[in-house]
C-alpha cells in the first residue's frame, strides 16, 4: 500500500497520531507490526534539581519506540506527588485521573517505531512539602515488549529550606492631604532559615504615586514599583523608606499593597508575605 509523505516533521509522541490523521497518512500497520514486539522506553527529569515551597517545578517526560514492530495503542501515565499541585500539561490529549495525581496520555492509534516525543508537566510545590518529592513514569503498549525495564522510570527530588520573608508597613501618618507628600517605611524581615540574596518588594498604590525610595533600588510603572534588596541573612529586617505623592483631586483613601518574595528560594509561610496599608484624605 503506498504511503504519502507526512507533512509535519516534529511531534509529541503522545500526537504523532494525530498529526498524521491531520495529513492524511495512516497506514494499516503490517502484519509483522501487528504480531511483533515493540521495545518502549521512557525516561523522566526535573527542573530545577532541588525543589522549592511554594515555587514551580517541571517535569520532562521523554518516551521512546525502538522497534522493531509499531506500538500498538500505547499509554503513558505519570503518577504525580502529593505534595505537588498540577496547573499544566503541555500535551493536549493527556488529561488527569480522578484522583487528580495521575496524568494519563493515551494513544487512539499505533505508533511506529522510531517515533519519539515528549511531555512537559508543570506544577505548584505546596508551602508545608517536606520532600522528597516521588514521581513515576510508566509506558505501556498492547504487544509485547522485550525489554520491560525501561518502561518506568522514577524521578525523586529533594525540597530545600526555602527562607521566610515578612514584609509590614511601619507607623505612618494617620491622615493625608491632597496634592501632599508623605512618608511611609516598608519593613522586611527574613525569619531564615536561609540567607535571601534576591529579595523582590512589588508595590502598588492607589490615590498616590511613588515619588522616592531608599534602602533598596526601585523601577516605578504607573501605579506599580519593583523594588531589589540587599542581601538579608537570617533574623535581619531590611528598611525601605518609601515617599508618596498624593494627587491633588484625589478623592478616595490613599491604598498600598506590598508583597516581598525571593526569585530562587520558597517560602513556607506564604501568608506573611503581603502587607496592606489604607490612609484617610484630610479634609481641607
Amino acid at each position: 500500500m503506498g504511503r504519502k509523505v507526512i507533512t509535519v516533521l516534529s511531534c509529541a509522541f503522545i500526537t504523532v497520531v494525530v498529526c498524521a490523521l491531520a495529513a492524511g497518512t495512516v497506514r494499516p500497520a503490517a502484519a509483522a507490526d501487528q504480531w511483533g514486539s515493540a521495545d518502549l522506553r521512557v525516561t523522566i527529569s526535573t527542573a530545577p534539581k532541588v525543589a522549592q515551597p511554594g515555587q514551580p517545578i517541571t517535569y520532562l517526560v521523554k518516551v521512546r519506540n525502538r522497534g522493531p514492530g509499531d506500538a500498538v495503542l500505547p499509554v503513558l501515565r505519570v503518577r504525580m506527588p502529593r505534595d505537588l499541585r498540577i496547573v499544566h500539561v503541555d500535551v493536549a490529549e493527556c488529561g488527569l485521573a480522578k484522583n487528580g495525581r495521575v496524568v494519563v496520555c493515551p494513544s487512539s492509534v499505533d505508533v511506529p517505531a522510531g517515533t519519539t516525543g515528549s511531555v512537559r508537566i508543570t506544577g505548584l510545590v505546596r508551602p508545608a512539602a517536606r520532600g522528597p518529592l516521588r514521581a513515576r513514569a510508566t509506558l505501556t503498549s498492547e504487544v509485547v515488549d522485550p525489554n520491560e525495564a525501561d518502561n518506568v522510570a522514577e524521578a525523586v527530588t529533594k525540597v530545600g529550606p526555602g527562607a521566610d520573608l515578612a514584609v509590614r508597613f511601619g507607623p505612618a501618618v494617620g491622615q493625608v492631604r491632597p496634592g501632599h507628600r508623605f512618608a511611609v517605611r516598608a519593613e522586611v524581615r527574613n525569619r531564615g532559615p536561609r540567607t535571601v540574596r534576591d529579595a523582590f518588594l512589588f508595590l502598588r498604590q492607589q490615590q498616590a504615586r511613588l515619588v522616592s525610595a531608599s534602602g533598596a533600588r526601585c523601577r516605578r510603572w504607573r501605579s506599580f514599583a519593583w523594588c531589589t534588596l540587599p542581601p538579608l541573612r537570617p533574623g535581619r529586617t531590611g528598611l525601605v523608606h518609601l515617599v508618596f505623592r498624593v494627587p491633588p483631586h484625589a478623592v478616595q483613601p490613599v491604598r498600598a499593597t506590598a508583597v516581598v518574595f525571593s526569585g530562587r528560594l520558597g517560602d513556607r509561610s506564604p501568608a506573611n508575605n503581603r502587607a496592606r496599608m489604607r490612609l484617610a484624605l484630610h479634609s481641607a
